[in-house]
């Protein structure tokens, strides 16, 4: 039996963080869905559009992981994609209690997803997609933070 896991979020940019964050999952989980949700909260930096295909760029070589987006409760698009389990990235204790809020209500939602979390590694402890994007709307490079393949992407718009 495959061992699969979504790893949703919104990705506005994919850094890597993210991308570390796959590199462990990989050695759990046999197949990942990156899921890109739609955060009815949230307005995007980037579209949807350049998002998905950055991402599918990156991950072209590795079979084990794909790249969709989805508009529903990640819950309810694990359970619809096959996933039994919920990946999610740890960079410090306020993630951890935000994060897991979110596991305990996606747990009763149900019972069947189990979210599992990956603590990023130390260095990439500071890197997140919304200072990410600050540093970018005001003209900073920010090519050190992203998988090189999305860097260069991103410098082309």
């Amino acid at each position: 039996m495959t061992k699969k896991a979504l790893f949703p979020g919104s990705f506005d940019p994919f850094t890597i963080g993210h991308a570390s964050v796959i590199e462990k999952a990989l050695t759990v989980f046999d197949h990942i869905v990156i899921g890109i949700g739609q955060n009815s909260t949230k307005s995007s930096f980037f579209d949807l559009e350049h998002r998905v295909k950055w991402i599918k760029e990156n991950y072209a070589s590795e079979s084990a992981v794909s790249v969709e987006w989805y508009q529903k409760l990640t819950v309810e698009y694990a359970t619809e994609i096959g996933c039994s389990h919920i990946i999610r990235g740890l960079r410090n204790q306020n993630d951890f209690q935000y994060e897991s809020n979110i596991a305990h209500l996606n747990r009763e939602l149900n019972v069947d997803i189990e979210t599992v979390f990956f603590l990023c590694e130390p260095k990439y402890a500071a890197i997140n997609s919304t200072i990410v994007r600050e540093i970018h709307r005001n003209g900073g490079n920010i090519s050190a933070f992203l998988p090189k393949t999305i860097a260069l992407k991103i410098e082309m718009i």
